[in-house]
């Protein structure tokens, strides 16, 4: 147990830099777009995130797993499992408890239950790339972008009124958002359901 928590402490060392600065790109690159170009982001563009989000999550998990344990059913369970959980934690309910917590007025939306074949969907296409490519270093970091601006775009969208001093309440939000469930989905989930002798050539190799 013991290695099991100095593994994901190490892994999540190594992502936090990475995190802050890929979510202080993203809110430069949205107040860039939403004020100086005066472009409208729309509940649609939210959506195209966040299912591409699931995309890269699921090809993340699945991949990990089968190159530890190359089963094609229990993979393709987990990289689901893993995407549409952790997905919608990141991207729609983090953000939601942060604006809440702050008492800001925020609209709940969940696309697995109001787009549900489009969310299991990109989950199965994604599971499937995992375990055909069988990468996992690559869809991480695309992983990551996808779930920072996904999250940012929940605030934006679903806020009733969005004004500019919650861009700086947003950047410790998204952060939040995205380290925790979303690096996790990527490290700890598939972790759990891999055989004792594959976590400990997974443990060894952090250092």
């Amino acid at each position: 147990m013991e290695n099991r928590i100095k593994y994901i402490f190490c892994e999540l060392k190594t992502h936090i830099p990475f995190t802050v600065l890929a979510t202080a790109v993203a809110i430069l690159m949205v107040i860039t777009i939403f004020y100086f170009l005066k472009t409208v982001i729309s509940e649609e563009v939210f959506h195209f995130f966040h299912f591409f989000h699931i995309i890269a999550s699921s090809m993340v998990t699945a991949g990990i797993f089968y190159k530890y344990k190359p089963k094609f059913i229990p993979a393709l369970l987990v990289g689901m499992l893993g995407a549409i959980i952790i997905g919608s934690l990141s991207d729609v309910v983090f953000p939601y408890l942060g604006w809440f917590l702050l008492q800001i007025d925020i609209h709940f939306h969940l696309p697995l239950f109001e787009e549900t074949v489009f969310v299991l969907s990109s989950a199965i296409i994604g599971s499937l790339a995992g375990i055909l490519i069988r990468t996992t270093k690559f869809p991480h970091f695309v992983h990551v972008f996808l779930s920072v601006f996904a999250s940012l775009f929940y605030l934006l969208v679903f806020t009733q009124a969005f004004v500019p001093i919650y861009f700086i309440l947003a950047f410790f939000i998204v952060f939040i958002a995205v380290i925790i469930p979303c690096c996790l989905s990527d490290i700890a989930f598939p972790f759990i359901f891999l055989p004792r002798n594959n976590k400990k050539d997974i443990i060894s190799q952090c250092h």
